[in-house]
C-alpha cells in the first residue's frame, strides 16, 4: 500500500479542523421550519450556543471568528505533531531489531565492513550512532566512546526539535485563549458604553466569547503538554538504551591497538 506523505496528512487534519465550524455555521442558515422554530427558541431563551459564539450572523465579530480559526488551526497542528512523534518515537523505528542482530552477527565475525553495510542499508538513529563509532575505529576505544556519546546527543537533539513543536502548540493555546478573553471583555465594555446594559443577550455573547476561548486554549494546552513530556521521556529512555546497546556491540573493539602514524617513529629517532 502506498504511503501517504506527512504534508498531505497535515493539510487534511488542518482542513478538517477549520472546515467543521465553518460548515456548521453555514448550515445554521438553512431556511426550514425546524430552523425557524429553533431560532425562535434561542431568541426566547437568550442563548445562541457554541456555534453562535464562533460566528453570529446577527452580531458578527470578524476578529473573534478569525481568532477561533487560529485556535482550531493550533489544535490541528498539535494533533498532527503528536501523531507524528508517536509514530517516530518507537523502538522499531529508532533501533530496528534487524539492525542490532545483523550488526551483532557481523561483529562476532570480526567483519566491521559488513556491519557498516548493514547500517547503511537500514538508516535509523541506531544506525547513525553505530556508523559514527565505526568512523573512529582506528583511533582507539576512547575515541569510539566519545563518538558514540556525540552521535547520541545529536540524535536526541533531532528528536527534541520535532517534539518542541508540540510544546509550541501547547503554549500557544493559553495565549490564544487569553487574547480571546481580552477581546470578549473589550466587546462587553463597548456594548456597555453604547447603552446595552439592559440587554442581557447582547452582553452574554461577548462574555461567552471570552470564556469559550479561554476554555478552548486550555483544551489544547493540557493534552499537548502532557504528550510532550511523555514522549520526551520516552525518547530519552530510547536514546540511553541505544547508547548502551551500541557500546555492547562494539565491546569487541576494546582491545584494538592504535596504529602509529607514518613518520612518527622517524621523527622521534631524528
Amino acid at each position: 500500500m502506498k504511503k501517504i506523505s506527512k504534508p498531505i496528512v497535515a493539510l487534511a487534519i488542518l482542513a478538517g479542523a477549520l472546515s467543521a465550524p465553518i460548515t456548521a455555521a453555514f448550515a445554521d442558515d438553512a431556511p426550514d421550519a425546524t430552523k425557524v422554530n429553533n431560532e425562535a427558541k434561542k431568541t426566547d431563551s437568550g442563548s445562541g450556543g457554541f456555534l453562535q459564539v464562533i460566528y453570529n450572523p446577527k452580531d458578527p465579530d470578524i476578529l473573534g471568528t478569525i481568532l477561533w480559526l487560529v485556535i482550531f488551526g493550533d489544535l490541528a497542528l498539535a494533533i498532527y505533531f503528536i501523531i507524528d512523534n508517536m509514530i517516530l518515537i518507537k523502538p522499531e523505528k529508532l533501533m530496528p531489531r534487524r539492525v542490532v542482530d545483523n550488526v551483532q552477527a557481523a561483529m562476532s565475525e570480526g567483519d566491521v565492513v559488513k556491519a557498516m553495510q548493514v547500517c547503511e542499508q537500514n538508516p535509523s538513529a541506531m544506525s547513525s550512532i553505530v556508523m559514527a563509532a565505526f568512523q573512529h575505529v582506528e583511533e582507539g576505544f576512547e575515541a569510539i566512546q566519545e563518538a558514540v556519546t556525540a552521535a547520541s546527543d545529536l540524535e536526541q537533539e533531532k528528536i527534541q526539535q520535532r517534539l518542541n513543536w508540540i510544546s509550541v502548540c501547547g503554549n500557544l493555546g493559553p495565549s490564544l485563549g487569553l487574547l480571546g478573553t481580552v477581546e470578549g471583555m473589550i466587546l462587553t465594555f463597548a456594548k456597555l458604553a453604547q447603552g446595552s446594559a439592559g440587554d442581557a443577550s447582547a452582553l452574554a455573547g461577548s462574555i461567552g466569547q471570552a470564556l469559550y476561548t479561554t476554555a478552548g486554549g486550555l483544551v489544547i494546552s493540557i493534552p499537548a503538554i502532557t504528550f510532550f513530556y511523555s514522549l520526551r521521556n520516552k525518547a530519552n529512555r530510547l536514546i540511553l538504551r541505544m547508547t548502551a546497546v551500541t557500546m555492547e556491540l562494539l565491546n569487541s573493539l576494546r582491545n584494538v591497538e592504535v596504529a602509529p602514524e607514518e613518520g612518527a617513529g622517524e621523527e622521534m629517532q631524528a
